[in-house]
């Protein structure tokens, strides 16, 4: 069976992201559950309980649908005018499942967030997905935000303008412990190499979960057939000119793309 052409991650996935994103989400809990201690367990939630000053809050999906979808009719509005009868759509809502891990009591311990383009692109989308960053850390729970689309702007919790252009690399994986709140651990992923093992902070003085990031990639790739991807065209997300030179005679040497010479 053919493997993915790229050592790490491979740019083609996010057009595929819907799929890849809920495997991800289910090969990461199955990963973490095979490692946590036996009071704990991972789970995949679409919303996180949390507590927060001795009170069970909830954040909610990024996006919700309105129940109140009527149109108003001709009538209701202020001008005799005959307005057009609409076609009304609703906006479906894009997943927004994450892996949490929660103990016997049902506390969570840890969320880890798999980014997608949703939380991404669009000032709204940026700023419900910062909303729940917030709410995250001041609930006192660890994050694991692991970002492996090219797509939209920078949206993890540690701040990029601290790491030098040369430290930055096309995916970054950023983890906040609770116990240590003035800081943030960035791991880089560059697109030339494989990706990177991953800690997952558990309670304060456990031995950290780790997320295995190349193997959970590769198995989405065997399991979604994704072999079939037609790699003559471009990946979504921007590459500088570097990094797509570098795609193309990959995909050459991996006898993926035609050579053009």
């Amino acid at each position: 069976m053919l493997k993915s052409p790229f050592p790490g991650m491979d740019p083609y996935l996010e057009s595929l992201w819907p799929e890849v994103h809920a495997s991800l989400i289910v090969y990461a809990r199955n990963q973490l559950n095979s490692q946590l201690p036996s009071d704990l367990q991972a789970n995949i939630e679409e919303n996180l309980a949390v507590y927060k000053d001795d009170h069970q809050a909830s954040i909610r999906p990024d996006i919700q649908v309105s129940q109140d979808s009527t149109f108003p009719a001709s009538g209701e509005h202020a001008s005799s005018a005959v307005v057009a009868e609409p076609l009304v759509l609703r906006r479906a809502p894009h997943p927004t499942r994450h892996v949490e891990i929660v103990d016997q009591d049902g506390r969570v311990i840890t969320a880890i967030e798999f980014l997608s383009p949703w939380n991404k692109v669009g000032s709204r989308a940026r700023e419900q997905y910062t909303r729940k960053q917030i709410d995250y850390i001041d609930a006192g729970v660890n994050l694991v935000e692991i970002d492996l689309v090219r797509q939209g702007s920078y949206v993890q919790a540690a701040p990029l303008e601290q790491l030098r252009p040369d430290q930055q690399t096309p995916y970054l994986i950023c983890v906040y412990r609770d116990a240590l709140p003035d800081q943030f651990e960035v791991y880089r992923a560059p697109l030339e190499q494989p990706l990177p093992n991953i800690p997952v902070p558990l309670r304060s003085g456990e031995r950290d979960a780790v997320l295995q990031l190349q193997s959970l990639v590769n198995q989405c790739y065997q399991d979604g057939r994704y072999y079939r991807i037609d790699y003559r065209g471009e990946p979504y997300g921007k590459f500088n000119e570097a990094l797509s030179q570098w795609i193309n005679e990959r995909l050459q040497n991996e006898g993926r793309r035609p050579d053009s010479t």
